[in-house]
């Protein structure tokens, strides 16, 4: 899987509990890095902060849509806005699933097998 995030201690939380479930991770800070990994390991999910710096999780979605073997990668949306607002802008956007942060880890695990489960 892929997490984008600008926060190096929200990748690096990320990484450890998802790879402490077993899963391999990947990790990004902007959208260009995010658009190369997307190409150079097709993942089996997404997950992005939605205040990326230069463009947002938003458009990283949109642009991961038109990759070939990406459109319907699952996405989880993640940010500090945690206000209905966000959630339905996220899941209008695109993504299947919205993450308040800080992110319980409880929650992430969850979030990430559901879409694993269903895709």
């Amino acid at each position: 899987m892929l997490v984008v995030d600008r926060d190096e201690d929200t990748l690096n939380f990320a990484r450890a509990v998802l790879e402490d479930c077993g899963a391999e991770v990947e990790t990004a800070v902007r959208v260009q890095e995010a658009l190369e990994a997307m190409q150079r390991l097709n993942p089996h999910v997404l997950l992005s902060e939605i205040g990326l710096p230069m463009a947002d999780g938003n458009d990283l979605l949109r642009q991961v849509r038109l990759l070939a073997g990406c459109a319907k990668i699952p996405a989880v949306a993640f940010t500090a806005y945690g206000r209905v607002q966000e959630r339905v802008l996220a899941l209008r956007e695109g993504f299947q699933l919205h993450l308040p942060k800080p992110i319980d880890p409880a929650e992430l695990v969850a979030a990430v097998a559901s879409l694993v489960i269903s895709h």
